[in-house]
């Protein structure tokens, strides 16, 4: 996703050492090899089989790639280990969430649209959806509904899904989609009842401001978007660490260097766009209330977030919600 936009800005022609810290299939990592004939690649992943498949795609560079199994949350611990010294790095590239591979195998548990055991690990965490759903009081549900799916009605679905799983244990994709699905559309038929009762219902010819609010929030995501994501996060611990990996990406770039990052959803791209904001604002002199120049890290190569066009859109739905930010070393 966002491939033109991201190797613009990695502008790997320069040559060098290149990161790709979420290397997947490996789509962003060809390209960025075919593109700079003289670049090199680390690639890390936590995914053994999308670092499999990697492997087989990349292995026409020969020389020019090393895969790394590992968390790129161990970021700088990992190029130590290859031997990459600090400021060893041209360009760093994260494409945070989930990947196509993860989404469209039914076993890996990721996709309410798929039928399969609720699983949801990337590779390398212990705990899976199921653990979660199954183990977590009401309490620690709404949480993670609450914070990392950012949902409305995340007690409600927390008190569904406690109440669900009395009878048995909640296994499979379809089991929690048809709770949350349950719990929602209670909620907004709870809602509307209100709304009639209290005399709000909508006028003759005009929407009601309940209705109008409610239909077309509802109609953009499918009800059960929001929890499956939020308890994806909580299974791979995606959030823990992201501001302090990104800062490490940084020391490890050479002067010039370049980083890209892309998210899929508003709680990374906030983490992002903070922590790039920081780096590049540096230190505050407490005398004289400015920035110290030489405490800033990093310059801005995007003001605001670069989105994919209409047409990566139409052929791929779900580059809709990419967000690209990038920095260049100082």
């Amino acid at each position: 996703m966002l491939l033109r936009e991201a190797l613009d800005l990695l502008a790997p022609e320069r040559g060098g050492l290149f990161v790709d810290a979420t290397v997947g299939l490996g789509g962003h990592a060809e390209a960025l090899l075919e593109r700079g004939p003289e670049a090199r690649l680390l690639g890390i992943d936590r995914d053994p089989e999308a670092l499999r498949r990697a492997a087989v795609r990349l292995q026409r560079f020969g020389g020019r790639v090393r895969l790394a199994h590992a968390d790129f949350h161990r970021f700088e611990e990992v190029l130590a280990e290859h031997d990459v010294p600090r400021g060893g790095a041209a360009g760093v590239l994260f494409d945070l969430g989930v990947s196509s591979l993860q989404l469209g195998t039914p076993e890996r548990g990721f996709s309410f649209r798929l039928s399969g055991p609720l699983d949801m690990r990337m590779g390398l965490a212990e705990l899976t959806a199921a653990d979660l759903v199954n183990d977590l009081a009401e309490g620690d549900l709404e949480r993670i509904f609450r914070d990392f799916g950012e949902e409305r009605q995340a007690r409600r679905i927390a008190r569904a899904i406690v109440g669900a799983r009395t009878a048995r244990p909640i296994a499979t994709t379809d089991e929690l989609k048809r709770i949350v699905d349950g719990a929602k559309s209670g909620g907004r038929a709870g809602r509307a009842g209100r709304a009639k009762r209290q005399g709000r219902a909508k006028r003759p010819g005009r929407p009601g401001r309940a209705g109008a609010a409610a239909a077309p929030r509802e109609g953009r995501i499918d009800p059960a978007t929001q929890v499956f994501q939020a308890l994806r996060i909580a299974v791979n611990d995606e959030l823990a660490g992201l501001e302090r990996t990104i800062e490490q990406a940084v020391t490890m770039m050479a002067g010039d260097g370049r980083l890209v990052v892309i998210s899929y959803h508003s709680l990374e791209d906030r983490i992002v766009k903070n922590t790039l904001r920081d780096l590049a604002r540096g230190e505050i002199d407490p005398v004289t209330g400015r920035p110290r120049a030489e405490s800033q890290l990093i310059a801005a190569l995007t003001r605001k977030p670069v989105r994919p066009t209409p047409d990566e859109v139409a052929w791929n739905p779900r580059s809709r919600s990419a967000r690209l930010r990038a920095a260049r070393r100082l």
